[in-house]
């Protein structure tokens, strides 16, 4: 049975690229019936799109989404920097799906506000070839990492993320993030909203941030290459949704179902035996 959800929020898909995660997203949202799903930003990767690479499963996500939405669940997509050229296409409405630069939801007397966050990026504002180069680089860089961790897991090691190892280690990442959340914190109680919600920097979160003029509630839906993250909203709380924490979850389950049942029938013929 599917889990009902009144609102999602999916960031930093990367679809058509080898870094995305799709078959792992696929279970999750074959896992669900949300309401409201707001894809927030670099859905589809429009920057390092390639003729000869869009895997089925892909296709799949594309295909799931628009089933969601034939099925009465609304969608809003919110343009990204990697998908920036949809943008032309902005406020674009059919049926349940809807393109929109950014988003203002009241959820349940709370003022939320949902955008990318690209447009605190200095390099993709004054410098994209160089943020495109290194996207491309990212990419090769997730690409090494999945195969690294193919032969941790046969060796019986656990994954291990490159990219998140140089990114805590690198002093201007971790400015880079801290300086992104305290800017869009900062507006966000300026303008007088309970929530902000963004993408872009891979770094799933959710957190109070409070300054001299109030507070709000920051929230970052992570991304589908490394973190594997979403955020839910449902009965008036929100929570982030970590694919690994739910992977581990649904194998346990699994592995439990055929040994109770092998349990039950091992009792119940015992006392059948002891009955005769």
């Amino acid at each position: 049975m599917k889990r009902s959800v009144d609102l999602i929020v999916l960031s930093d898909i990367h679809l058509g690229t080898f870094g995305c995660h799709a078959q792992e997203l696929l279970n999750y949202l074959n896992s669900i019936q949300p309401k409201k799903i707001i894809l927030n930003g670099d859905i589809i990767d429009i920057w390092q799109f390639r003729k000869n690479y869009f895997p089925k499963t892909h296709l799949e996500i594309i295909k799931t989404l628009i089933e969601f939405s034939m099925s009465g669940s609304e969608i809003v997509y919110i343009t990204g920097n990697h998908d920036e050229m949809l943008r032309k296409l902005s406020d674009f409405e059919i049926g349940n799906i809807k393109l929109v630069d950014k988003l203002i939801l009241d959820l349940d007397g709370k003022k939320a506000w949902f955008f990318h966050g690209d447009v605190f990026d200095i390099s993709v504002q004054n410098a994209k070839w160089i943020a495109k180069l290194g996207g491309w680089g990212y990419d090769f860089l997730i690409l090494g990492n999945r195969s690294l961790n193919f032969f941790l897991m046969k060796l019986g090691k656990e994954k291990y993320s490159l990219s998140k190892k140089i990114k805590n280690s690198v002093k201007k990442a971790v400015k880079f993030v801290d300086d992104f959340e305290k800017t869009a914190t900062d507006l966000a109680i300026e303008n007088g909203y309970h929530y902000v919600i963004c993408g872009h920097i891979h770094q799933p979160q959710i957190s109070r941030k409070v300054n001299k003029n109030g507070t709000c509630l920051y929230l970052n839906s992570g991304d589908w290459v490394e973190n594997l993250t979403a955020l839910e909203y449902h009965n008036k709380r929100w929570e982030l949704f970590h694919y690994s924490k739910f992977e581990k979850d649904s194998k346990e389950s699994s592995s439990n179902g055929p040994v109770d049942f092998i349990s039950a029938f091992a009792v119940f013929s015992s006392k059948n035996m002891k009955s005769g």
